[in-house]
């Protein structure tokens, strides 16, 4: 069974990591920048606003990040908290209004202020000791956050048992370092990474046996899915993320059939 999965998932990934599929998502607003310190703060930004259609996301990343005159560290390093408060009014993502974007932005700006990079203030809680990334990603919420207050939406806690897609999504594109991830955190190794797992990706997982709970996944699904991943790359569990949800995205009538097939049910 592992052996079959294991090629269908080789094969999304050579069709679906590629450059062409990464323009039509959130990360390539990271490419966008060569400096590995600005790719972090672009990246952050962008994994809390990835949630909603696509096409919502990629026009509220934009509108986001012209606020912060698309070099949002250099943005936040020269400006004051009020001036941030200020270049956020009127924002609007979904839930996701000025004052809370404006809070997420003030704690990086703390964190940068503090440690000098989003990579440092992970690292700083992080010993390497743990199988995964998620006690050190716990302890790199609560710095940035500071209080829970206006951006639990943005940026929950591991802490209360949330899936945590997006934090997931945004370890996996700053330690991940292929076509669509830019990497750049070479100090953590791709092997401690979580699934990001929202409820379409819960459903593919599902299908393929990895998972009991089709929706509303928790923090446990994304261990459950995360180990099953680790079976067939226990050097990179991630890898196939980014393909496999670009191929259920392509789906039709019969990818049920074909998931089932692949993982041998």
């Amino acid at each position: 069974m592992t052996q079959r999965l294991a090629k269908f998932l080789e094969g999304c990934y050579a069709q679906y990591n590629v450059r062409a599929c990464r323009d039509s998502d959130p990360v390539s607003f990271v490419h966008e920048h060569d400096d590995p310190l600005e790719r972090e703060v672009v990246g952050l930004i962008a994994a809390c606003l990835a949630y909603g259609k696509l096409a919502s996301i990629l026009a509220s990343v934009g509108r986001a990040l012209e606020r912060l005159e698309n070099r949002p560290r250099s943005f936040l390093l020269r400006r004051s908290e009020a001036e941030i408060r200020l270049a956020c009014e009127g924002f609007r993502h979904r839930f996701t209004g000025g004052e809370a974007l404006a809070r997420l932005l003030c704690g990086v700006r703390r964190v940068l202020k503090r440690r000098g990079s989003l990579r440092a203030c992970f690292l700083a809680h992080d010993g390497g000791s743990s199988s995964t990334v998620l006690p050190a990603a716990g302890a790199f919420v609560a710095e940035v956050a500071g209080s829970p207050d206006g951006i639990r939406h943005l940026l929950p806690s591991p802490a209360g048992g949330s899936a945590c897609k997006r934090l997931c999504l945004y370890l996996r594109w700053m330690v991940r370092c292929d076509e669509v991830d830019p990497g750049g955190w070479d100090c953590v190794g791709p092997a401690r990474l979580l699934v990001p797992l929202d409820t379409h990706m819960a459903r593919v997982c599902h299908l393929l046996g990895f998972t009991r709970r089709e929706s509303s996944p928790d923090m446990r699904a994304v261990r459950e899915v995360t180990e099953a991943f680790r079976h067939i790359r226990p050097d990179d569990p991630a890898r196939y993320d980014f393909s496999l949800m670009h191929r259920s995205v392509e789906g039709g009538p019969d990818f049920p059939a074909i998931l089932r097939r692949a993982a041998g049910a």
